[in-house]
């Protein structure tokens, strides 16, 4: 349909999404639509006699047209209707309509398809429902569900809301808030979760794989997949597919069809590799099939211009249609070395397979990512599984994030990543994973080089410090490059992690046993043994015992091996001892043995070229396991807020000025006091005789500032008049400085009570297209403003990322008593730090948020200034409600 000239007026765009059902199968949700008219009245006739029942309390065979228009004709405010289809399929309805127009309570109701019980439909519209009612101001949900009507009252007890119930005259009467709270949030996050390892299962363990493109000649990418699959002992089925294949026609002795239609029982996975006109005629194909998933080889797409954007825009639609997720375009490939399923679903040949192992690795760069598997074979590390994401239409590190965290065979991830579609996705999945499992990162192009055409967007305001920033709250291991990404990794598959940061250093060589103390003095480790050097002529023997002496020392933690053989080739023997030496103690040991690189065979023990690769290994091992043994903390949740009282000051400037304002000082205060801050006023004066009267009602000690933006930027020049007592001292400072800026064209004085001696803090936010919130702390002044001193944190805080926040600038010795002064308030410090934090996360319409100065001293806090700029809100990658995101 024309959605110009069909969609009614009002249609909400942004409700519209996709998402993984509890099966691992994709599902498209939308407001409904008039011409979803015919859809309902076939979903309602091929519902059973009890589900109508459950639904409308009497038994409707047909629905009057009568109650189908007003079904389908609502105004999206305060009757609101969302529609479920999987294909053409209609399988789920959710609405919620207002009790009283504009009023915060609204009835829900839902109704599943029969023929798709079970697959989640109901709990996903739920949680649309609630996110779309809270957007507009809706805070309680009611309903009137039957008391047999099991799965129904199951679907709102189980969201994780407090739920009350009534019984009156047959019927139960549920009603519940529907702001978040820890509980629902677990209960929407686990089953995200569960979907979504579902349908990476789908796609890395497929009972049958289909190649569709695989020619007669062995030089075409096509028929490189579909080789590598066979040569790699898949123990599933496989099929070459090749539209020029006659009945009987082989290829690598396989039976070739020539169509994905044509094969009996179907097909999981299909790799496709056939020029970018003919894939979606394919996807048509596979959808036929019965195929779950799509591994998109092909080139042709976003990477070339609009044209291809376009085309891999139509590739995303048409697959999710369908209900398939897609690895690629562009991708090279997949891997899953698992016995049961030995896939090699890649151009990457037997000569640069690694052997199966604990290591999952996922690449976006398709040629890197044969780079790192043929890298990984010959450091001796095996690889669990491994995707080349290319394009990243659809499947991300973040989706095999997921699976990770379930699969009991990948013990480290390693990703290279070039950009990042979903910034607060990325950082919620890897701290869960990082708590169980180390994560590994090589992120590229943080500099100012250009982003690689077809990839998506690079975050607006991400400096390399910030993307590191985001990288350890969620306890990510951060690395320059991918020798690095290795260097880490092989010491994290086959070594125990640090239990401190106490090292000892054994060596045969004086130079080299230095060269390694100085690494890890350098690295922030300590040295509390040795170096202990033995003669460069020592027998195997001796610099075992060496070794084994400076394990068994209570005060180590980690050991760093250094040998060079007297002539020759390092001795087999001697890294035989090592690794026997380190077998025997639950201490992790890095070494460097000439000529070495990887882990050595048999042994186990992570060999390096020089000492410093081996202690820079270490080094990110020893931070990684004190980030996993630390108190994670709660996340922080503030009573007393008024949510709905900042939103009316926000929505109200943003109806005035739909482009963006600045809020004036009146709204700042509003909103600010919604969240519990409380601005010290400011009161402008515009004569020495205002400037008196002003303080002749604040009485005390105040403060003359000017306040033009102009000065700014200009600290030390005298814009600030502090201690004024009297009446004459106020008048004299005012006519002092108007003829300080007059000249410089500068206007705006004003007067306000001078704050407590302490330390002068910012705290901000700002809202970032992709990031979301991400909140600002530092020393005001030229700490921030000259030297950049300011730590970021990402929303929702925990009270220990907070804590680190304010502790993790290198000014934050002042607010601790520096040089005899008094600490400031940490508590008091901490709980601002947290409303804005809460502010920020819950109004994405706050561009840029600023309390500067705030004044912290031993007795609290006090906000000086504040200012808000409010603008149309960015669409966040990570609602409240689960959705795949859109390719960008």
């Amino acid at each position: 349909m024309s959605e110009a000239e069909e969609l009614p007026p009002g249609y909400p765009h942004e409700w519209e999404a996709d998402v993984v059902l509890s099966d691992g199968r994709v599902a498209h949700v939308r407001p409904i639509r008039p011409d979803d008219t015919e859809a309902i009245h076939r979903f309602h006739e091929a519902q059973s006699e009890q589900s109508i029942y459950l639904r409308f309390f009497a038994p409707i065979k047909r629905l009057s047209d009568k109650d189908v228009h007003r079904f389908t004709h609502v105004d999206y405010a305060d009757r609101v209707a969302l529609v479920m289809y999987v294909r053409d399929d209609l399988v789920g309805i959710g609405r919620f309509d207002r009790l009283t127009p504009g009023g915060p309570v609204a009835e829900v109701a839902f109704n599943v398809s029969d023929h798709h019980q079970g697959r989640g439909i109901g709990s996903v519209l739920l949680e649309h429902l609630a996110d779309i009612g809270r957007e507009g101001g809706v805070t309680r949900f009611v309903a009137d569900v039957l008391p047999q009507n099991r799965k129904m009252i199951g679907v709102f007890r189980d969201a994780g809301f407090e739920v009350s119930h009534e019984f009156d005259d047959g019927v139960i009467a549920v009603s519940f808030d529907i702001e978040p709270t820890e509980a629902s949030r677990a209960v929407r996050t686990s089953r995200e979760h569960r979907s979504e390892v579902r349908s990476m299962r789908a796609v890395l363990h497929p009972e049958s794989v289909a190649v569709v493109g695989v020619s007669r000649r062995p030089s075409t990418i096509g028929r490189a997949f579909f080789d590598d699959i066979v040569a790699g002992g898949f123990t599933g089925r496989v099929y070459p597919v090749n539209n020029a294949a006659d009945p009987g026609t082989l290829i690598n002795g396989h039976p070739a069809v020539a169509s994905v239609r044509d094969i009996e029982g179907g097909v999981d996975l299909a790799v496709v590799a056939v020029v970018a006109d003919e894939v979606l005629g394919i996807v048509d194909e596979c959808a036929d099939a019965g195929v779950k998933a799509l591994v998109v080889a092909s080139e042709g797409f976003a990477e070339t211009g609009t044209e291809g954007r376009a085309l891999q825009h139509e590739l995303l639609v048409r697959a999710r249609h369908y209900g398939m997720r897609v690895l690629g375009p562009t991708s090279f490939g997949l891997i899953n070395n698992d016995p049961q399923t030995r896939l090699n679903a890649s151009i990457a040949s037997a000569e640069h397979l690694p052997e199966f192992g604990s290591l999952g690795l996922f690449s976006q760069s398709g040629g890197l990512g044969i780079a790192l598997l043929a890298s990984a074979r010959r450091r001796g590390l095996g690889i669990s599984t491994f995707a080349s994401a290319g394009n990243r239409v659809d499947i991300s590190g973040n989706d095999l994030m997921q699976y990770w965290t379930e699969d009991e065979n990948t013990t480290v991830v390693g990703l290279y990543l070039e950009t990042m579609g979903n910034p607060r996705k990325f950082t919620r999945i890897a701290r869960k994973l990082a708590l169980s499992k180390p994560v590994i990162v090589v992120k590229s192009g943080t500099g100012q080089h250009a982003i690689p055409q077809g990839h998506r967007v690079r975050l607006t305001h991400e400096r390399p410090e910030t993307f590191g920033q985001m990288l350890r709250q969620s306890g990510v291991i951060r690395v320059d490059n991918a020798h690095q990404l290795f260097d880490v990794a092989q010491l994290l598959v086959s070594q125990p992690l640090p239990r401190g940061d106490r090292v000892a250093v054994v060596t045969n060589n004086n130079a080299l046993g230095s060269l390694a103390a100085d690494a890890v003095t350098a690295r922030g480790l300590r040295v509390v043994h040795g170096p202990v050097t033995v003669s460069a002529e020592a027998l195997t023997e001796e610099f075992r015992e060496v070794v084994e002496h400076a394990l068994a020392q209570e005060d180590v933690d980690a050991l760093v091996a250094c040998f060079i053989p007297p002539v020759a080739d390092i001795d087999p023997e001697v890294v035989d001892a090592v690794g026997a030496a380190v077998a025997g103690h639950e201490k992790p040991c890095v070494a460097t043995f000439l000529g070495m690189r990887g882990v050595t065979p048999g042994a186990g023990v992570p060999s390096y070229p020089m000492p410093e690769d081996a202690v820079r290994a270490l080094a990110a091992a020893v931070r990684y396991a004190q980030w996993r043994r630390r108190d994670q903390g709660e996340r922080v949740r503030l009573d007393g807020l008024d949510r709905t009282r900042a939103a009316a000051v926000v929505e109200a400037a943003l109806a005035r000025e739909p482009r963006g304002a600045d809020l004036t000082r009146e709204q700042v205060e509003e909103v600010l006091g919604a969240y519990g801050i409380e601005v010290w006023p400011v009161v402008p004066v515009h004569s020495d005789a205002e400037a008196v009267k002003a303080y002749q009602k604040l009485r005390g000690s105040v403060v003359l500032k000017a306040t033009s933006p102009l000065l700014q930027h200009q600290p030390g020049r005298g814009w600030v008049r502090t201690g004024l007592r009297h009446p004459k001292a106020v008048g004299a400072a005012y006519r002092d400085l108007e003829a300080l800026i007059d000249p410089l064209g500068a206007d705006g004085i004003a007067l306000q009570r001078m704050a407590p001696d302490g330390v002068p803090v910012e705290v901000n936010s700002v809202e970032d297209p992709l990031f979301g919130p991400v909140v600002g702390f530092g020393v005001a002044g030229l700490p921030i403003d000259l030297l950049g001193d300011e730590a970021h944190r990402f929303p929702p805080l925990t009270d220990v990322d907070i804590a680190e926040l304010t502790t993790s600038i290198k000014a934050a010795p002042l607010l601790d008593g520096y040089r005899g002064a008094m600490p400031v308030n940490q508590r008091a410090l901490h709980d601002l730090v947290a409303r804005v934090s809460m502010l920020a996360d819950d109004h994405p319409e706050l561009a840029h948020v600023r309390l500067n100065p705030v004044m912290a001293h031993q007795d609290g806090i006090e906000v000086l200034g504040a200012s808000i700029r409010v603008a149309p809100a960015p669409t966040r990658a990570d609602a409240e409600r689960r959705t795949l995101l859109a390719d960008v």
